[in-house]
């Protein structure tokens, strides 16, 4: 998601010993390298689709996993954020490894911020995004802009732990980030003190989680909200209209389409073709224009929208009465 600044700390402490002390309880075995492969780089599912640690989908209902349920302190510190809770997982960055410099750009990182804890870590690792760089204390609590290219650096012996949480957010945690405190602002200049929520072993938290997340087939608002974005962040360039102009197509064929099919599989393949031709039209000028996060235009559109626009049609279970459909207007 992206932010008015790269870094904001939120006011919430919490008991990085306690946290600490729970994770270590969690076999080495159970650990899984990180999806991408980066070296260095071990993940423990959190939240995963129907708590199952070995589902790595974005779409379907979020739950905790067996890993998370025995940890009672980890899931009141996500309980504390006040949010819907989305695929969520501890990250450890091995000593001497780093988080390659990169920008977020798949659909379900678009309207959702990653909010970080530091569990285990040490003063000389160095969150880096944009211009900006930080070191997250363990306990504190931070969000940062994932649009902007941003990086890690562990250059430490020792491991660094944080636990993960990817949320649309919700009314309480907003306010809480209207609390917050930005990065570069002093302690002792603003007055600003987090507030430490201390470990409660009686405590039962209710962990409200994802149920919807990724569409079958994006609303033209929706669309049209992503390529808005997108052709907002792009740089002056002259093969910019012609992008452009592919959009304008792409909506006029997409609501026409939205207002006759909605969602039904009956309209599926039609969504399929115009969103081809859109892809096909845009791709070559779109090659040649930059964003302000560095990534190109046409990488960020066949990901964010070509990607999420209308889900693959092995990811959709039709209904008998969409089977149907199909059949009668096929």
């Amino acid at each position: 998601m992206k932010l008015q600044v790269p870094f904001v700390q939120l006011p919430l402490k919490f008991e990085a010993e306690v946290l600490a002390a729970e994770v270590g309880c969690v076999a080495e075995k159970e650990w899984r390298p990180h999806p991408q492969g980066f070296e260095g780089n071990s993940m423990l599912p959190l939240v995963a689709v129907g708590g199952d640690p070995d589902n790595e989908a974005f779409a379907g209902a979020m739950q905790a996993t067996p890993y998370l349920q025995q940890c009672p302190y980890l899931m009141q510190v996500m309980a504390s954020l006040g949010a819907t809770i989305g695929r969520s997982r501890l990250m450890r960055l091995s000593g001497h490894a780093e988080v390659t410099r990169h920008a977020d750009q798949g659909y379900y990182w678009a309207e959702r911020v990653r909010v970080h804890v530091p569990i285990v870590t040490q003063p000389t690792v160095r969150f880096e995004c944009g211009d900006s760089a930080v070191n997250m204390a363990a306990g504190e609590c931070w969000i940062f802009d994932t649009w902007r290219q941003h990086r890690v650096i562990n250059d430490a012996v020792e491991s660094r732990i944080h636990l993960v949480v990817d949320t649309v957010g919700g009314v309480r945690f907003w306010d809480m980030v209207a609390g917050g405190r930005p990065h570069g602002i002093p302690f002792d200049a603003s007055g600003w003190q987090p507030r430490l929520l201390p470990a409660a072993t009686d405590a039962s938290a209710d962990l409200a989680c994802e149920s919807v997340n990724v569409p079958i087939v994006m609303s033209p608002w929706e669309l049209n909200a992503h390529l808005n974005f997108l052709l907002g962040e792009a740089l002056p360039s002259p093969q910019l209209a012609a992008v452009k102009q592919a959009g304008v197509v792409l909506m006029r064929e997409w609501s026409e389409l939205w207002a006759r099919y909605g969602e039904s599989a009956a309209g599926r393949p039609a969504f399929r073709a115009a969103l081809q031709r859109f892809l096909l039209a845009s791709d070559g000028p779109a090659q040649s224009v930059l964003l302000r996060n560095e990534l190109r235009l046409a990488q960020t559109l066949a990901i964010l929208i070509g990607r999420a626009a209308i889900a693959p049609e092995a990811a959709v279970a039709m209904t008998a009465n969409e089977q149907k459909a199909v059949g009668d207007n096929a």
